[in-house]
């Protein structure tokens, strides 16, 4: 036995080492891949734009002098200085890179507003603003949307032929560019997750915010690396829109670096609301295929499909009761 366990104890140890080595492997690249690298890009931006200003904005062979004499000061010519110089660039790359998610954070918190309701008075005076702005285009496109379904119901009841269905179909995306739902917050993203937590209230009286900590726990494994990677797919988006802030104030310094901020921004707006859009979905289609399982975790009968009974008794079970006065 005492041999068995001798024998047993290297393997476990290396089957460890080579878990950490795989882990550290990983970390490793997305630290150089989600920061040093934009960092290193971000860095080599700010300085061409302190090198070359406004006043020689495309100067190459300026750029090229600048660095090459950089390059042959006595402190890069040595391996010391040479590993300081490295370090201290991927350390500014890094804090870049951090810089960057942090900014993506809070262009994220923003974009889906869903506390704007807290916003400084200034902002949520803006914000409230566009809420009603947007209500009011959605309400309008709803009634001409809803106009076009009595018509189309009326041509079938009276010709028998369905109507040609590209003018609804047409009105519907009109619809849907503005809102899924009613508009509640200033964003087109902030609506799209808004509108789940609308349907399934009204039509299934689940209370998502209420459920889905535990809707979660019972989530198949897919279904979960499924919602991560779209979670993920956002606050990347969102890092994107952040690198387009950190690389607007060089704008002041060096022309070129706007375009490339305008550019980054548009792609961050798009791929925010592609990601936003495929996570909704998620949350959605979560919550249609499994709360019936999480009523079975909980031991609630439901004799059928989710319906607002059985909504309302997970809402009834999950609810925390406030202790009553003293």
């Amino acid at each position: 036995m005492p041999h068995h366990r001798s024998a047993v104890a290297p393997r476990t140890a290396v089957a460890v080492g080579g878990f950490l080595t795989a882990l550290g492997q990983k970390l490793a690249e997305r630290w150089l891949t989600l920061l040093v690298l934009p960092g290193a890009l971000f860095l080599a931006v700010a300085t061409a734009a302190h090198t070359l200003g406004q006043s020689h904005a495309l100067d190459r062979r300026l750029l090229v002098s600048r660095v090459t004499r950089w390059a042959e000061e006595p402190a890069a010519s040595t391996i010391g200085g040479q590993v300081v110089l490295l370090g201290a660039v991927l350390a500014a790359a890094a804090a870049a890179g951090l810089a960057a998610q942090g900014a993506g954070t809070l262009v994220q918190r923003t974009v889906l507003a869903a506390d704007w309701h807290s916003w400084p008075r200034p902002l949520r005076r803006g914000a409230r603003a566009l809420v009603a702005r947007r209500r009011a285009r959605w309400t309008s496109t709803a009634a001409r949307y809803h106009r076009q379904l009595d018509y189309d119901a009326l041509e079938l009841a009276h010709s028998g032929r369905r109507a040609d269905p590209g003018v609804r179909h047409a009105l519907h995306r009109a619809l849907l560019r503005v809102a899924a739902e009613e508009p509640d917050r200033p964003t087109w993203s902030g609506d799209r997750l808004h509108s789940v937590v609308v349907r399934l209230e009204r039509d299934h009286h689940v209370d998502l915010p209420l459920v889905w900590p535990h809707l979660w726990l019972t989530l198949p494994e897919t279904a979960r690396a499924e919602i991560t990677a779209a979670e993920q797919g956002l606050t990347h988006a969102g890092t994107l829109a952040g690198w387009a802030l950190l690389y607007a104030p060089l704008t002041m310094w060096w022309w070129p670096a706007a375009p490339l901020a305008v550019a980054l921004a548009l792609v961050a707006r798009h791929l925010i609301r592609t990601a936003t859009d495929a996570y909704a979905q998620l949350l959605e289609a979560a919550a249609h295929l499994h709360v019936g399982d999480l009523a079975d975790q909980l031991r609630i009968e439901h004799p059928g499909p989710p319906d607002t009974a059985l909504g309302d008794s997970l809402t009834d079970r999950l609810r925390t009761r406030t202790p009553p006065p003293r």
